[in-house]
Order: C-alpha cells, then sequence, then structure tokens
C-alpha cells in the first residue's frame, strides 16, 4: 500500500509518526493530535512548495504510527525516537553535553569527584547544575584542598608503589598507596564531601566543629587548625549562597543565526539579573531551515530530559505546542515554566543580544575565524574532562612499513603553537615490551610501549616536568600500550588521549567508555588533528629517510671495491640513490676518488632507468 494510502487509513487520535525511506531508514519522526490530519497533509501538492515539506514528501517510502492517549505522552515519545532515530530531517542535537554536575562515586571502595556533563544510572551520586561552569571546577578544587578527595583516574582496586604529585602538595589523601590513609579516614573526608554538596552545612559545620573540639583537646593542635579553617571556608561559602539565593528568578534566554544549511544558537542563562553561563550549539545540514519547527525541537532536547529546569525561557518566536510544551515541563520541574516571545523593553533588547551573540558564534565557527589559543586549551580542558588545561601537549606516533625500519616521532605543541625545537625522534630497537608479552615483527602496541618508556623515563632522570596531556595517534591498543609504559616508570594520573585515525574518535584514558566525538567545524578537533597530523608527517619522514639511507647503503655495498667508509661518506653528503644518480662526475669526485665514482655511476646508472 502506497503512504498516501495509508495516511487515508490512520485514525484521528494523538500519537507520534516515523516516515522511512526506500531503504527503510527513519528520515522524520513527528507528533500530532489527529495522526489522520497530519499525516495526510505531507502529501497535499499545495505544500510542496516549502522545500522542507517538498524534499521530505519525494523520499517517504513508507510509514509507521504509534497511537498514544494524549499529546503530552506524543510530545515524550517523539523526543525519545529523535534521540533514538537521528532522523535527518529532524533538528538533532548533536550536542549531548548537558549542564556542569559534579560526580560522586559512591559505587568505588575510594570514591572520588569528577566534573561531568553526563548524569548516568549508574550508581554515582550527581550534584548541580552549576553556573557558570567554572563554579564546578572551583568546587572541586576546593574539595581536592580541603576534604582531600580527588578526581583522578588511577586505578584503586591495586596498590601503586607510590602517589602522584596531588598527594604531595597535599590535595589528595593518597588510596592509591597502602598505609597513606585508612579505610575511615577517607570514608569521613568522603562523609563530609556529600554533606558538603547536598548543602547540609549546618550539620558539616557541626561535625568539624566536634572533631576540632577534640583535636585541642588531645592537643593535636596542628589538625585543630586545619578544622577550624576549614569551618571557616564553609561558614564563608554558606553565607555567599544565601546572598545569591535571594536575588531573584531564573531565566534562559534562546536566540539563533541561520545562513542553511548552517545555523547556530546560543542559549544564555540569567540568574538574579545577570548572565552567569551560556550554551553553543551548530548546525551544518539543516538544508530547509524552518524556524517555527527549529525553534520547539531544540526546546524538546534542551529540557525534556533535563535534571534543571528554569521558571521562564525566552524565544525569538511562538510556536504551535507552546503550551502543551510549557504543561509538560511545569509538570516534571514541580514549578511553573513559561515560555514567552518578548516583544519590546529590556526583555526583547536581551532577546537581540543574544541574537547577536548567536551571529559572533556563527561567524566563529564556519567563517573559521581563529580563536585564542587560551580558549581553544580551555575548550581542550572542558572537552577531555583533564584536571587543568594543557599548556603542552607531546604527541606520539610510530611509523614503517610491514614492521621494517620502525621508528617513531614526538612533536610538541606547547602555548598555542607548535614547537619544533623540542621534537624527538625514536629508532625502536625492540628493547622494551611490556612484562611477559612476546615481541611480534609488526606490533605497533609494543613500538608505543618503547617509545612512551624510553621519552618519560628520561624526564625522571632528567627531573623534568610532565606534559599537561600525552597524545597518542591510534585508538585504545595504542591508548593501552602507552598507559602500561607509564604505570611500569610509576606515573600515574597523567592526562592520556589517543584519537583513532579513522572515525576521529577520541578516547581519554581512564574514560575509554565515554569516547568523545567532535563535530567537524570544532575547534579542540582541529587542534587535536593538526597536532596529529604534524606527528604523523614527522614519524613518516623519518622512516622514509631511515629507509633510504638503509636501501642507498645496501646498493652501495654491492658495488665492487666501495666499502662501509666510502658508504658512510655518499650517505652522509647524498642521502639517496636518487639523489647518488643525479650527481655529476666532478660533484662526485670531491667526495671520493675518481675511480669510485666511476664504478659508483656505471652501477646505479642515470635516474630514469630506476622505478
Amino acid at each position: 500500500m502506497e503512504p498516501r494510502e495509508k495516511a487515508a487509513l490512520l485514525p484521528e487520535q494523538p500519537g507520534v509518526y516515523l516516515f522511512k525511506d526506500a531503504g527503510g531508514t527513519v528520515v522524520y519522526v513527528g507528533k500530532a493530535r489527529s495522526l489522520r490530519n497530519r499525516v495526510r497533509s505531507y502529501f497535499l501538492e499545495s505544500r510542496w512548495a516549502d522545500a522542507k515539506t517538498g524534499s521530505l514528501a519525494r523520499e517517504i517510502a513508507d510509514l509507521e504510527t504509534i497511537v498514544v492517549d494524549n499529546e503530552r505522552e506524543a510530545l515524550a515519545l517523539e523526543h525519545n525516537l529523535i534521540k533514538q532515530y537521528k532522523p535527518k530531517f529532524n533538528v538533532v542535537l548533536r550536542d549531548d553535553k548537558t549542564y556542569p554536575y559534579i560526580k560522586l562515586t559512591l559505587s568505588e571502595k575510594y570514591p572520588r569527584v569528577y566534573f561531568t556533563r553526563r548524569v548516568k544510572k549508574d550508581g554515582s551520586l550527581y550534584f548541580g547544575p552549576y553556573f557558570p561552569s567554572s563554579l564546578a571546577r572551583r568546587i572541586l578544587h576546593f574539595i581536592h584542598k580541603r576534604f582531600l578527595v580527588p578526581s583522578c583516574f588511577v586505578d584503586l582496586t591495586k596498590n601503586h608503589p607510590r602517589p602522584c604529585l596531588q598527594y604531595y602538595i597535599h590535595r589528595c589523601l593518597g588510596p592509591c598507596v597502602a598505609g597513606l590513609t585508612t579505610g575511615a579516614r577517607y570514608s569521613e573526608a568522603v562523609h563530609d564531601v556529600r554533606m558538603f554538596l547536598d548543602g547540609r552545612r549546618h550539620d558539616l559545620m557541626k561535625s568539624i566543629e566536634a572533631r576540632m573540639m577534640a583535636a585541642a583537646e588531645q592537643e593535636h593542635f596542628e589538625e585543630a587548625a586545619s578544622y577550624r579553617d576549614l569551618l571557616r571556608t564553609i561558614e564563608d561559602i554558606a553565607e555567599r549562597q544565601r546572598i545569591a539565593s535571594a536575588q531573584g528568578d531564573d531565566t534562559d534566554v534562546l536566540a539563533y543565526y541561520a545562513e542553511p544549511p548552517l545555523v547556530a544558537a546560543n542559549l544564555f542563562h540569567l540568574r538574579g539579573g545577570r548572565v552567569v553561563d551560556r550554551r553553543e550549539f551548530y548546525w551544518e545540514e539543516l538544508e530547509a531551515f524552518d524556524p517555527h519547527e527549529f525553534v520547539p525541537s531544540l526546546l524538546k532536547q534542551l529540557y525534556l530530559d533535563a535534571e534543571y529546569l528554569p521558571k521562564m525561557v525566552h524565544v525569538p518566536i511562538d510556536f504551535e505546542d507552546r503550551a502543551l510544551l510549557e504543561d509538560t515541563l511545569s509538570g516534571r520541574a514541580r514549578h511553573k515554566v513559561e515560555i514567552h516571545t518578548p516583544m519590546r523593553g529590556s526583555k526583547r533588547a536581551f532577546l537581540d543580544l543574544v541574537e547577536n551573540n548567536a551571529k559572533h558564534s556563527f561567524e566563529q565557527r564556519f567563517r573559521v575565524l581563529k580563536p585564542t589559543s587560551k580558549a581553544i586549551s580551555e575548550a581542550l580542558q572542558n572537552t577531555l574532562n583533564l584536571p587543568d588545561d594543557p599548556k603542552r601537549i607531546e604527541s606520539f606516533d610510530i611509523s614503517h612499513i610491514q614492521g621494517t625500519d620502525t621508528v617513531a616521532s614526538m612533536v610538541v605543541w606547547e602555548n598555542g603553537r607548535m614547537k619544533k625545537s623540542d621534537y624527538r625522534k625514536f629508532i625502536i630497537r625492540g628493547d622494551e615490551t611490556p612484562a611477559g608479552r612476546p615481541r611480534a615483527q609488526n606490533d605497533d602496541f609494543a613500538s608505543m610501549y618503547e617509545t612512551v618508556t624510553r621519552r618519560y623515563r628520561r624526564l625522571q632522570e632528567e627531573k623534568k616536568p610532565l606534559p599537561g596531556l600525552i597524545l597518542i595517534d591510534g585508538g585504545l591498543g595504542q591508548l593501552h600500550a602507552a598507559a602500561q609504559a607509564l604505570e611500569a616508570l610509576q606515573i600515574i594520573n597523567q592526562p592520556l588521549a589517543s584519537i583513532a585515525k579513522q572515525e576521529e574518535i577520541l578516547y581519554v584514558l581512564g574514560q575509554e567508555n565515554d569516547p568523545i566525538a567532535l563535530d567537524r567545524h570544532s575547534p579542540v578537533l582541529h587542534l587535536i588533528q593538526q597536532i596529529r597530523d604534524e606527528t604523523h608527517r614527522f614519524a613518516v619522514t623519518f622512516h622514509r629517510q631511515r629507509r633510504a639511507a638503509r636501501q642507498t647503503k645496501s646498493a652501495l655495498l654491492e658495488i665492487p671495491g666501495i666499502g662501509p667508509r666510502t658508504t658512510q661518506l655518499l650517505l652522509q653528503r647524498y642521502g639517496s640513490i636518487a639523489n647518488l644518480q643525479r650527481a655529476t662526475m666532478d660533484e662526485l669526485s670531491r667526495v671520493v676518488s675518481k675511480k669510485s665514482a666511476e664504478k659508483i655511476l656505471r652501477y646505479l646508472g642515470p635516474p630514469s632507468k630506476i622505478t
């Protein structure tokens, strides 16, 4: 049965419809108060003048519908199906990161705290959201400094020979090394962190005050002073939060700028009448852009699954399902959520300001205006969930042909530019392999292990600092080989990531189950690609030089009367067979005797004979 005929037989009930192309792929998901009326409208030729409807109608080969009890159910189901199928004719929010949260991993023996933008059902507690995102990082910094609970990705299921730097600078209790802390001491710290993040400041202060008095009675004055300082800091934080909470309602303001198929949107968060944070979103393939579908689609994806909902959302246009979406969001938030389109006054002026910012974001992303190195570094920190913005990145790659002439390269990015003076080359010797593992001829993992081992063993011997990030050209195998090398050197809590060549997916050590796929216009991706490509170029160039030198040496040693010393002289001067073939008799005679020069040129022949 043709889709047009199916549409005529649909019930006049609320529900969700899915349009499929000839290959059975879902190309569009929509909801309707009346399935029959809405779906039939797509096949009216009068609507085909609209670019999107016409393009969509021409691709519909089949349709499927799901009947529900009411429009609110249809709204929720439509949202879930769009997330599941990501249809090309829907507005799909590619950035699935939400607001900043702090994660407390209670399921671990030694719980830790992390900055995150993804809330999962994994047994952890999530606190937030925090505005601006820097607030979450400041809170984490406070937790590290005052409660000594870390944010590392070290494997705490086994003991390590020594702790990382965070222990020595008094920002961690050191659960990674036996004897540095006790289970009771660590549990007390985690309990304090939980009360602090829960907002139970009064209970926390009473508990700390009791411990302070007990330490003083036992004449542990240094410990008592530490509790006193912590108590004062918490009191100060509580007072500032009381002032902030009394400053008024919260409002989100959404605006966009479009030059289809490219679209940029900005979402500003206002608290107490001032901007505390903003988010940026981008689309590259919205061929038929319809603002009246774009705005509600974006609002649904932003708020239907959100843990946090504002009391007011300002948008540039009104739309059909506004009242339904308000009602649905209010039910979830347990407070009234209003969606308005300001037409005049200060609210309209601010909406225009957000629209101007969306246009600026569009220019930055799609007109390729170069962001500052500091901005890129901070974006890289947020993207990879690093403890600090990496001011120095050291990147590694392996190069060989079927296991021969294997070499490795290391390039350095520092403070916004490539630092060629710090580049390094490695000839793979095969004398460093992971414990208990035989080395194969063509073993990139063992080569990476050897390279990382040699590099950071030398830094340890020279007592030089480690980089802010180690980047590996490769996938999970290369990442774990590098991690094994660092662990063998007793280097823990070192930021380490890899980028897979084909998929352009980033893997971060300790977060491998949550790989990062960036859109192709992302400045962070451009930076990672630039560093990766430079590492690859440097490795391949060195490999070719090594291979050419080996081939030249082999070829020269086959010439009667040409020994190792003469070969070495020629390699230093010419480097390759091709360069030797292009040399004249006079030029060659300046390096070796005339008789040897004649032998070499006669044996090698002219360049044209080489294939």
